[in-house]
């Protein structure tokens, strides 16, 4: 073996070298063999007649094999043209055989040529077979087995792709189509779901890849709930519209995703909810760099609006959406104007400005604060983003005379506990009034709950503590939450903005509530890891509860009461929630402007209790800076009590 890989690591044209040597001794093999297998005898090999013959055979056999493009092939990936190549390489040879014979000498029975093509072809042809499954063999044993769940066109595929690869090599397909169960497609015999424990066991199978690309997220959630407990690694190949535009590779394998787990098929957007806001018009995206503004972003971008503004704090976050939609707008030939401006919504002057200079129509208003502990951690910063901002950013839009603005909301603005549920909800509050005092810009909010992939979502989180060796951390064993896809979240504030008459509250149907504890043991076990718990000490990865961090809750709303009504598109209901009146909220907005210029955080909270909020909170104040300076009297008296006590002793 080590032979081989010696021979095979030398230049190309070496190894051509040693392919001509080694075929010349075949052919002379074969030529002498045939002889002796018809005739029985060593005499033709002392008759010079027919070293004349092998003579001429010889060299006009190797250029037939030569132009025929046999050593142009690489032995380890031997296809049916090279195998195609050595036939009729060796019929020529046989037929020149057949030449020489007739030419130069009398008496050789007829056969011969016919032996010698056979053998040619045994030797030649077997000599290239057997080298190839020598090294199959040897990289076989190295690579780890898996088993193809899926055994349509791209299990098929996938199977193909295996055996070149250095990594994987698969032993059996599973398929749940009883038709197909017991046969064999490609070699591989087709198995039922129930029989995966004991082909793992028989075969050592570290690996199940879901070669499933067009199936329904129901339909991959109902396999991933046969194979989640066998303690194997479960991958998917990626999705058909990935495959077909080229964005991957079918032998390109990626973690189950996450919205594979919760089951939950996306609906088809309506084209005529999708283009009424934003097709021809000009359209602004605050907090574009964000995870859901850089989504809604990427969607209009697809529904060709003739400007899009692009307005963000973060020069980084501002800059990473540029790049990426310029390049989708040259590689699709879109004539859209993109203006990447940065700036604070905070800034009513800035932005109003931009507003009117760009003549903006259609606002999606989703900058904010999101990170409940941080906001709790930075109180005035929050109030002032998520409550001030807004309300700049709307007074802004009703100056500007813009018609459309959407805020972008949370579930946590629900009876919230904590500030950054409460900002949210105030924000709500703001545009519900001011929808009431004028008719220029028609104001609404689309709530929702946690967006898979954003920045703080708990998926990679999870994964990266999974690849870490654990534990994997959740604030508490009975906390859940709603989740969504960022696409699909992206679509429906489109949407449902389109269905606003002014002040409406959207909330956006999340499905079930999904366990934060279910869905991080799923994934673990879809890792090919085992937990470590009580009941099994020797797992592989623990799962431990920090406690609930402040502001946290343990169950997300969607609705404050019961009063909901369902609007055209099945996943989009219209709440009625209860609201103030411009004369009522204003005088509310003053205080808490003042009490933030003051850093008066008692007051900011006894403002945000009164107001029709339904504010809960958990904790105590949480801002880092009015903890501080809570904590310096004290340690002052400390200080005066120690050198008081100090002089006394003296």
């Amino acid at each position: 073996m080590s032979l081989i890989k010696s021979v095979l690591s030398l230049p190309r044209p070496y190894k051509r070298a040693i392919s001509l040597l080694i075929d010349s001794v075949f052919l002379f093999s074969a030529f002498w063999l045939a002889f002796l297998m018809r005739l029985e005898s060593f005499s033709p090999f002392f008759n010079p007649d027919y070293w004349l013959v092998f003579a001429g055979v010889l060299p006009l056999s190797l250029l037939a094999f030569v132009k025929l493009g046999l050593y142009r092939a690489v032995l380890r990936y031997m296809n049916v043209q090279a195998l195609t190549a050595i036939v009729v390489g060796s019929v020529i040879s046989a037929v020149l055989l057949v030449i020489f014979l007739f030419i130069l000498t009398t008496g050789a029975p007829r056969t011969v040529p016919f032996i010698f093509m056979c053998l040619c072809i045994i030797f030649i042809g077997g000599s290239r077979m057997s080298v190839r499954l020598l090294i199959a063999h040897q990289r076989w044993h190295k690579k780890a087995s898996v088993l193809i769940y899926g055994a349509g066109t791209a299990g098929r595929q996938l199977a193909t792709a295996l055996t070149q690869g250095p990594e994987h090599h698969a032993v059996a397909f599973i398929d749940d189509d009883k038709a197909l169960q017991g046969h064999n497609i490609q070699g591989l015999r087709v198995y039922s779901a129930q029989e995966i424990p004991t082909l793992i066991e028989a075969h050592t199978v570290e690996k199940i890849l879901l070669a499933m690309p067009s199936a329904s997220r129901a339909r991959r959630k109902e396999v991933l709930s046969k194979v989640e407990s066998l303690g194997v690694q479960v991958l998917t190949i990626p999705g058909m519209a990935d495959l077909v535009q080229g964005k991957t590779k079918l032998e390109e394998f990626k973690d189950v995703g996450v919205e594979d787990l919760l089951g939950r098929d996306a609906v088809a957007p309506k084209p005529e909810l999708m283009n009424a806001d934003i097709a021809g018009k000009v359209v602004m995206v605050t907090g574009a760099g964000g995870s859901i503004g850089s989504e809604l972003c990427r969607q209009i971008m697809q529904l060709k609006p003739t400007k899009l503004v692009l307005f963000d704090l973060s020069e980084f976050a501002l800059y990473s959406i540029d790049k990426e939609l310029n390049e989708f707008k040259q590689e699709h030939d879109l004539a859209i104007e993109i203006f990447p401006l940065m700036g604070s919504v905070q800034r009513v002057n800035r932005i109003e400005t931009v507003m009117k200079s760009f003549a903006v129509q259609t606002v999606y208003h989703t900058a904010a604060y999101k990170h409940v502990p941080l906001v709790e951690h930075n109180v005035v910063e929050g109030v002032r983003n998520n409550i001030f901002g807004t309300y700049s950013t709307a007074r802004a839009a009703i100056n500007a005379k813009v018609e459309t603005f959407v805020l972008i909301s949370t579930d946590k603005a629900v009876r919230p506990t904590n500030i950054m549920g409460t900002t949210k909800r105030m924000a709500e509050l703001i545009l519900q009034a001011l929808s009431k005092t004028q008719d220029t810009t028609r104001f609404c909010m689309v709530r929702f709950g946690n967006v898979l992939g954003s920045s703080g979502s708990v998926v990679p989180l999870f994964r990266k503590q999974i690849r870490a060796g654990g534990p994997v951390t959740l604030t508490h064993p009975d906390i859940t939450r709603y989740f969504m896809t960022i696409p699909e979240a992206a679509q429906l504030v489109i949407q449902a903005g389109a269905m606003g008459k002014g002040g409406d509250v959207f909330v956006l149907d999340m499905g079930d509530s999904v366990k934060i504890i279910d869905l991080a043991s799923k994934i673990i076990h879809l890792s090919g890891f085992s937990i470590k718990d009580a009941r099994n000490p020797e797992g592989d990865i623990e799962i431990k509860c920090t406690g609930l961090r402040p502001g946290e809750k343990l169950y997300e709303e969607l609705l404050i009461g019961d009063n909901v009504a369902g609007t055209s598109h099945e996943r989009i209901m219209c709440a009625q929630e209860v609201m103030l009146d411009w004369h009522e909220l204003e005088p509310v907005l003053n205080e808490l402007d003042n009490a933030c210029h003051e850093f008066d955080h008692e007051l900011i909270r006894k403002i945000l209790l009164k107001a029709p909020t339904g504010f809960n909170p958990t904790d105590g104040i949480c801002d880092l800076v009015w903890q501080q300076k809570e904590q310096k009297p004290a340690k002052t008296a400390e200080v005066i009590e120690l050198k008081v006590a100090s002089t006394k002793v003296k």
